[in-house]
Formats: structure tokens, sequence, C-alpha cells
């Protein structure tokens, strides 16, 4: 019977080959530096001693006068030969090893910008439709009330491509638009209502200062604060409340979403935002063994990065978890004037 040997990974094997070529590489600029040292320091014995000289069999001993001045001359001659070699070798290896990942970069950005490019179109008609269909019906129809929460949840996927059309390009020093997040923590509780409600976790908002603002665009901040109050829900108890507050610290906005789960086991807390870290022995509020795959709320650290901020687990006990968004809140009018351009 043969057996099969199991099919390797892509990604591994093009790590693997990448490492080859730039230990081969590194090997052979290495080698050449030597020998380059090498030619040099023969270089300064022949033009003291004669090559017919120093091959003569019958020459037994050679008396070579070497001034201080020589020597001074000749080592920082090889130094400075051998410092200009090995920049040049570093340049030319980093430049090779870095191309592939400037490839990948490449490659990724092209494909989140050509998927979002084309939902854009299928997203435009659907809300074309919704909307005939919100004009068409009557203000005592019993479903108009879901057809205009139909109709904001259409522009907030479309929301959500265009925000990823803007996170495949290349970052700026622009500073984004800033968002009342009252108004955004409203919209976000709303939209996870429905699914707080088939588990029976009720959804609150403290009270936020109308005036608070964010520097993070609307769809950025709304679509992770969905992600949190997601995580949130499934990890909540039946019964229980999960919480979203925001305050201002300083010149940034931390908001908070907590719940009154179990608190969060199997992982340290600090890891729960990288990607594809899960829990072995998580479950949720349920007791279901759901847990994901990781990856949505690596998503929320990476775009509250994007924009100067940062996403964290402020505190996990046995009587909940409190996970925080810390961002940047908008620069003063002042401020930006008087930035040196």
């Amino acid at each position: 019977m043969i057996r099969r040997r199991p099919a390797q990974d892509p990604d591994a094997q093009l790590i693997r080959s990448a490492a080859r070529r730039v230990a081969l590489t590194i090997s052979l600029a290495v080698s050449a530096l030597v020998v380059a040292v090498l030619i040099a320091a023969f270089a300064v014995v022949f033009t003291q001693i004669p090559l017919p000289d120093l091959l003569n069999p019958q020459q037994k001993e050679t008396v070579v006068d070497i001034q201080g001045l020589d020597i001074i001359v000749g080592g920082v001659s090889i130094g400075l030969i051998a410092i200009a070699l090995a920049g040049l070798l570093g340049w030319l290896v980093t430049r090779r090893a870095v191309r592939p990942l400037v490839d990948a970069l490449r490659r990724q950005r092209q494909f989140v910008a050509d998927a979002s490019h084309e939902l854009r179109t299928p997203l435009a008609v659907l809300d074309a439709r919704i909307q005939l269909l919100q004009r068409s019906s009557r203000a005592s129809d019993p479903h108009q009330e879901l057809v205009t929460q139909l109709r904001h949840d259409t522009l907030s996927v479309i929301g959500v491509v265009s925000d990823l059309l803007h996170a495949a390009e290349v970052p700026t020093e622009s500073e984004a638009e800033p968002t009342p997040v009252a108004t955004c923590v409203a919209s976000a509780i709303s939209a996870m209502s429905i699914l707080a409600r088939e588990r029976r976790v009720r959804l609150m908002g403290a009270h936020i200062a109308p005036d608070l603002s964010a520097s993070i665009p609307h769809t950025s901040l709304r679509r992770s604060l969905i992600a949190l109050l997601d995580n949130a829900i499934k990890h909540s108890p039946v019964g229980t409340v999960v919480t979203v507050r925001a305050s201002q610290v300083g010149r940034r906005v931390h908001i908070s979403v907590t719940d009154q789960g179990p608190g969060i086991r199997g992982i340290e807390p600090s890891r729960v935002f990288d990607r594809f870290a899960r829990s072995a022995d998580a479950v949720d509020g349920g007791g279901s063994s759901r847990t994901g795959f990781g990856i949505g709320l690596s998503l929320v650290q990476d775009t509250v990065s994007r924009y100067g901020g940062l996403a964290r687990v402020s505190s996990s006990t046995n009587e909940g978890t409190t996970m925080t968004l810390v961002i940047p809140m908008p620069r003063r009018r002042a401020e930006i004037h008087s930035r040196p351009a």
C-alpha cells in the first residue's frame, strides 16, 4: 500500500523557499566580503614584497619594513572598503528579502479593492429596490418599520464596503472626520437588538455626552462596536445585561462594552485581539462550543489602530468582561492651524 504524502501548506512552502534564497544570498554576500578583504590584505603585502621573491623557494627569510603610517593607511583602507561592501551587500540582500512581502501586500490590497468594488454594484441595486419598496408601502403598513430598518442595514453594509476600499489604500496623514459617539453607540445597539432578543440578553447604553466625538469614521466605529457587542452577547448568560459606556479621558475617548459572562478562559486576555486566537475551552453564555474563528476581534484592533486607537481587555473576572476601545478625539481647530506645514 502506497501512502501519499500529505499536501503541504503553500504559504509554508513559499516561506521556506524565500528563507533558502535569503540564506543563500547572505552566504554568498559574506563570502564575497571575506574574499574582498583578503584581496585587499594581499595587495598590501604585495606592495612590500615582490611576487617573485615571495614565491622563490630558495629564499628562506624575508624581512619586510613596514612603517606605522603604512599600517594605518592600509588598515583604514581595508576597513572602509569592507564597510562599503557590507552596506552595498546588505542593501541588496534586504531588497531581495522584502520583495515577496511587498508583492504579497500589493496582492492583498488589490484583492480587497477588487472584491469591495464588485460588491458595490449589487448593493446599490439592493438599496434601490428597498427604497422603491419603502416608497410604495403605505404609512399604515405594519411592515413599514421593518423595511426602514432593512434600509438602514443596507446602508451600513455599503458603508462597510466603502471602508474596506479606504483600508486598501495606502495610509495617509489625513485626519478622519469626527464621529458623534452617542449616535454611533445607539446605532450599533439598535442593529444588534434582534440577536440580543433571540439570546434573551438585554443591551443597555449608559448616558453619553452628546458632544463627545471620536476621530474615526462612523462606519468604522459602528462596525467595531457591533463586533464587540456580538462577542459580548455570545458569551452572556440568559437574562443578563450588556452595557456600553463612553467617556473622555484626556484627549482620548474610551468606549467600553461590559458583559456579565464567566470571563475569558483558556487564553490570555491580552491575546484575544490577535488574529486566529481562540480559546480551547471557551464556551458562550448558552453553553455551546461555538467560539468563532478568531478573526472578528482582530479586525476591531486593525480598524481602530488605523486611526491611532487601540482595543484592549480592561478587565475579565468571573462576574464579566469589559473590552474597551481607546480612540483619539478630534483635534481642535487651533491645534490644526498651529501645526507646522
